[in-house]
């Protein structure tokens, strides 16, 4: 089985090497006895909707604005949603898959695929995030490093990523990011799979490939930080 990791405009959503979670990804997939296949889609370039998991990343306003205009020109995500092909997306990413989002003064249309709006913030949120998870990810914690200068609202009775303890995560509600059909979006850079490769074993889940098929030592990264940042919000409250 080969599995197609679609890497969307990593040469304008790249900033903060979430790039990266394309490679992590790849590994399970190859600790699983599987074959993975990364793709780079730049920004110039045609959106395939034949991929098994899609990946967005964070990036500047204006690589964020062109992002949101390429993947609305023929709606190729609304199909690998409709395909219930999972899709992570991390800050910009997350913004540009919702109705609406920031852009200095600006408000501009996202691709309506995430029922959430991103408002420009009262100043920028920058740190590490300490969270629990509110799905099933096979961790009793997530971490992360945020750098965003927006804020997401999420509908009424969304399901949030996690509830975060320590950072900003949303910035306004206490959680960080959303789970939503076959789409898992964050603020969290890492990047975000290499710091919570349960998130990874999520999307390979939704593709047909269960937890117990990767083995491995993958979870080191995850428990050396989550151990680290857990231990430091603890002794700074006692």
């Amino acid at each position: 089985m080969t599995v197609r990791i679609i890497s969307l405009f990593p040469d304008v959503l790249g900033t903060y090497g979430d790039q990266g979670n394309a490679r992590i990804l790849a590994h399970l997939v190859e600790l699983a006895g599987r074959v993975p296949e990364l793709v780079s889609v730049g920004i110039n370039d045609e959106v395939p909707t034949d991929g098994d998991i899609y990946l967005l990343g964070g990036g500047e306003d204006g690589p964020q604005a062109l992002a949101a205009r390429r993947l609305a020109e023929g709606s190729p995500l609304h199909r690998v949603v409709e395909q219930e092909r999972p899709i992570l997306a991390v800050c910009a990413g997350y913004q540009v898959l919702g109705r609406s989002f920031a852009v200095g003064e600006s408000t501009l249309p996202g691709l309506g695929l995430l029922p959430v709006d991103s408002l420009r913030a009262p100043g920028r949120m920058v740190g590490e995030v300490l969270g629990t998870p509110l799905i099933g990810v096979g961790q009793s914690l997530i971490t992360g490093f945020e750098n965003h200068g927006a804020m997401t609202i999420l509908d009424e009775g969304c399901q949030p990523l996690a509830k975060v303890h320590e950072g900003n995560g949303n910035g306004q509600d206490g959680y960080d990011g959303i789970v939503y059909g076959p789409i898992v979006a964050s603020y969290l850079h890492g990047p975000i799979l290499a710091r919570n490769p349960g998130i990874a074993l999520w999307l390979l889940d939704r593709i047909g490939i269960a937890s117990e098929e990767v083995p491995g030592s993958h979870w080191a990264l995850y428990a050396e930080r989550a151990h680290a940042k857990a231990g430091a919000l603890w002794r700074g409250k006692h």
